[in-house]
């Protein structure tokens, strides 16, 4: 398996993913989720916009904290239980978000796992909060 096992994890264990928001994946997002509000995809309307310019889905941003939580840390076989998230600012085309997740509490009897959820770009957040799992264990 590659990943942690529940036995294998302690408070304070890290781990971030990064990836730099392209056009493409602003569109294919629009496709999958069925989200095409125009601040996503239409230059001219996003002009007109508080943002001056596109910007990319909060939950496109988001979604590389699920990445993180299912191939780093706790890894493969780990289980979304729940997720707040509070968005801060927008994220734009050709920025790069860096999504980390650190563990903060661990539940030896339901083998689940809290963590923290930040995203960043240039150190700065744009979205935080909280995440809860399920993670395999050993025995």
């Amino acid at each position: 398996m590659d990943g942690y096992f529940f036995e294998d994890l302690s408070v304070g264990q890290s781990a971030s993913f990064g990836k730099t928001i392209t056009e493409a994946d602003i569109l294919l997002f629009a496709g999958v989720s069925g989200d095409t509000n125009p601040v996503h995809i239409n230059a001219e309307v996003a002009a007109a916009s508080m943002f001056k310019e596109r910007i990319a889905h909060g939950m496109l941003s988001a979604s590389l904290i699920s990445t993180v939580l299912g191939t780093r840390l706790p890894g493969a076989g780990t289980i979304y239980l729940g997720q707040n998230l509070k968005f801060r600012a927008p994220v734009k085309i050709g920025e790069t978000v860096t999504a980390t997740v650190t563990v903060t509490a661990l539940d030896a009897v339901k083998k689940r796992v809290t963590l923290s959820t930040v995203c960043t770009v240039a150190g700065k957040p744009v979205i935080d909060g909280e995440a809860t799992v399920m993670v395999p264990s050993r025995g």
